[in-house]
């Protein structure tokens, strides 16, 4: 991960960019300055324009049905079905941004045999076929963390070790030369090489710890071409697994192949699953890692393989959502339009395409939440058995993001109250239409809520700690779901969890508070590499559009709350508040990633004004609905470069994505 330092900006922007356009114009106005300002001056007059419509049309009156509506506030809603009309627009959403998921996503191949050091082989040497001035060592890490004492000679007599590197003004440890520390791992990395050795015909590594693992080495003299494998023995034999895919050498070390950020956690111990060897992360529950050992299995340890599951899951989430919104407000041209804002969130983009487990917290967050939407919208006169259905799968979708991630116990609250005011509002309705029976149909709905709402959810995560154990040594078809030592680690990996989330103390650059999540002030950069003029980076953060529009459209759900009685709105902000609440209090360091969940009520705020606009002005609400979903996407457009690796000219992110200097590490 790179890190800039303050200054950079003032530094950037003196380059030479290869859009001479863009440099003439910032010499009278900053282009950083024009775009957030009519993004600003478009979102003051969509929102002019929704309170305009909400005004009662002159000579008509409307102003009574508005009067009659505070009567009273139903969360109970009508639930609209899909329609044949939805199946085209559906589809070519799916396609598109399924296309955009595995867009440039990582690379299909990668080293998969490595060489184990162990106590019995903690060293491998290396024979040239003749004796060469070594210009440059490239080295694939594997699993587990160490180092390696690199040292070469020319006669296998005399041996020069490789000088570790001194940190100026650092009292830290120097790195050395052939380092394999944990935020490196599953990457190509370059050994720091002498400038005065001789020419080289031995090459020895000698692994300072042990099991430690090593994927592949590339060699290449002073004139860099790279030393064949022919040409290349080892002793033992078995270490010549490190030159045996020589082909899969890349050119430099970028995202595409090899691990970044938090994967070096998540993505290490999805193998480890795999392997059933003892995982390394430890300070999250275990079902998310497990899904990403899925796509591994298929697909090989590769950077695409260890992405895959996460881009899929956020493809599926907009699937669920174009469903939700057509359940919600029964028109195919607000489920699109709210699909296509999610879809092109920066947030949801770049979290999915990296292999952390947030991903499926929010998947399964939107699902409980689809599920408990449909459950409060069957007919209040439906009976117990056609309630049951969407309720006990809003429950084990619970108890699957729980499993993921802790953050979905904030949704649980969300969902438990909304649940509540159903409860007493078809308690309400039993009453007023003098219908019997209601007392029998509580006892059984609360019954079967305590099933899927504690006693499934409970079973999933006690399940989901399968893989983990088996990588403590226990196995499954001898009786491990009842072995005392499968509970007691299922009980020490939560003590583990609590205490290391409640008692963090660190700091870090990219960390922020819940307030800034709102104002969308803190990105992370996730990766920055610089090729000559170019530039291939990507950072976690929001479409502007979408989330100072959303958190105004928040504010709106309240109010209609209390002058419309909008069960709707309610819902929203319910949920809205479920998710962003538990941070305020939270003092340990926290990323603007935590507001992911968030962002789905978001939209679900704005498809709700997008709604009401097209039901109050249904011959002139397409400058409004059309040009925010537009706007939205010409943003996504702009800021692609930022959002996928894909490179773009240095003066392309300094003078047109960096909004606010500093704060945007663009």
């Amino acid at each position: 991960m790179d890190f800039f330092a303050l200054n950079w900006y003032h530094e950037a922007v003196k380059e030479v960019s290869a859009l001479g356009f863009v440099n003439e114009i910032s010499k009278y106005i900053s282009m950083t300055t024009i775009f957030p300002v009519i993004t600003l001056c478009f979102l003051g007059w969509f929102f002019f324009y929704y309170f305009k419509v909400l005004r009662p049309v002159p000579g008509t009156s409307e102003w009574i049905a508005i009067e009659t509506r505070k009567t009273g506030l139903s969360i109970m809603a009508a639930r609209h079905p899909m329609e044949k009309l939805d199946v085209i627009p559906l589809v070519l959403l799916m396609a598109a941004f399924t296309f955009l998921a595995l867009f440039r996503l990582g690379d299909f191949v990668a080293p998969q045999s490595f060489f184990q050091f162990n106590d019995k082989q903690k060293e491998v040497l290396i024979q040239l076929e003749k004796p060469s001035e070594i210009g440059m060592l490239k080295y694939y890490t594997g699993l587990w963390t160490g180092h390696y004492k690199l040292e070469v000679s020319s006669d296998g007599v005399t041996w020069h070790e490789q000088a570790p590197i001194e940190k100026k003004g650092s009292d830290d440890e120097p790195t050395p030369a052939m380092n394999q520390p944990h935020s490196n791992l599953f990457k190509w990395r370059y050994a720091t090489l002498n400038t005065d050795n001789p020419e080289v015909k031995y090459i020895r590594l000698t692994a300072s710890r042990t099991p430690i693992e090593l994927g592949e080495i590339a060699l290449y003299d002073k004139k860099n071409n790279l030393i064949p494998h022919s040409q290349i023995r080892t002793s033992p034999p078995e270490a010549m697994v490190l030159f045996d895919e020589q082909e899969l050498i890349p050119d430099r070390p970028t995202y595409m192949n090899g691990m970044y950020f938090d994967e070096i956690y998540h993505g290490r111990t999805a193998l480890e699953f795999l392997r059933s060897e003892e995982a390394y992360e430890t300070t999250h529950p275990p079902l998310g890692k497990a899904l990403i050992a899925c796509s591994i299995y298929v697909f090989g340890m590769t950077p695409f393989g260890w992405r895959f599951i996460g881009a899929i899951f956020g493809v599926i989430m907009l699937l669920v959502l174009y469903v939700f919104l057509k359940n919600m407000f029964g028109k195919t041209l607000i489920a699109a339009c709210g699909t296509l804002l999610l879809g092109f969130d920066f947030m949801r983009f770049v979290q999915t395409r990296i292999a952390t487990i947030d991903t499926y917290g929010v998947f399964f967050i939107l699902l409980a939440y689809f599920f408990m939407y449909r459950y409060i919208t069957t007919p209040a006169d439906a009976g117990f058995r056609k309630s049951l259905a969407p309720l006990a799968l809003s429950g084990i979708a619970f108890g699957l993001g729980c499993a993921s991630k802790w953050i979905v116990i904030y949704a649980g609250a969300g969902l438990a109250v909304i649940y509540a005011i159903r409860l007493i509002q078809l308690g309400l309705h039993y009453r007023k239409v003098g219908q019997p029976g209601f007392a029998m149909y509580l006892l059984k709905t609360l019954l079967f809520s305590v099933l899927f709402f504690i006693v499934v959810p409970a079973t999933i995560y006690y399940l989901s700690y399968i893989p983990f154990a088996m990588g403590k040594g226990l196995r499954l078809g001898e009786g491990m779901l009842w072995d005392p030592e499968y509970i007691e680690i299922v009980k020490k990996n939560q003590e583990l969890m609590f205490n290391y989330h409640g008692r963090l103390e660190a700091e870090h650059p990219y960390s922020s508070w819940w307030w800034q999540w709102i104002l969308n002030a803190k990105p992370i950069l996730y990766v920055n590499n610089n090729i000559g003029n170019l530039r291939s980076s990507f950072a976690a953060f929001g479409n502007p559009v979408i989330w100072w529009g959303g958190f105004v459209a928040m504010v709106v759900m309240g109010i209609r709350v209390f002058t419309h009685r909008d069960g709707k709105a309610l819902f929203i902000l319910i949920g809205y508040l479920s998710q962003l609440l538990p941070w305020v209090p939270i003092t340990r360091i926290v990323f603007i990633y935590h507001y992911f969940p968030s962002t789905l009520f978001l939209v679900l705020a704005l498809a709700h004004m997008f709604n009401t606009i097209v039901e109050r002005r249904r011959d002139s609400y397409k400058p409004a609905v059309y040009g925010f979903t537009a706007a939205a996407g010409l943003l996504f457009l702009m800021f692609f470069p930022a959002l996928s690796g894909l490179p773009a000219p240095q003066g392309y992110f300094t003078h047109l994505l960096r909004w606010i200097p500093i704060l945007w590490p663009l």
